[in-house]
């Protein structure tokens, strides 16, 4: 079997398409599979990121009722506005002089 150098660079990018659309897709799942009303959940791992903590200081946020959770599976999960709103509540601006 002889196949000639154009023809295999189009049979190429056709299944490089195919990877695309099948990583969009896979995107689009782990998206809805992380939401809940639509929203997106966020888990310890990405609040570490976000926020830059410990996880004693997430645990601490969490104890004293600053930060809602949800406890789904026995996995720890943060709606992206209830961090939004923490993060507006906790942090201020510095006063300039």
């Amino acid at each position: 079997m002889n196949i000639d150098r154009m023809e295999f660079i189009a049979w190429m990018e056709r299944i490089m398409d195919r990877f695309d659309i099948l990583g969009e897709r896979l995107e689009n799942v782990q998206k809805q599979k992380n939401s809940i009303d639509g929203e997106e959940l966020l888990d310890n791992q990405d609040l570490f990121m976000i926020l830059k903590v410990s996880a004693r200081s997430l645990q601490r946020y969490r104890s004293s009722g600053k930060l809602p959770y949800y406890t789904i599976s026995g996995k720890l999960y943060y709606k992206l506005s209830d961090v939004h709103q923490f993060i507006r509540e906790s942090f201020s601006v510095p006063l300039r002089k």
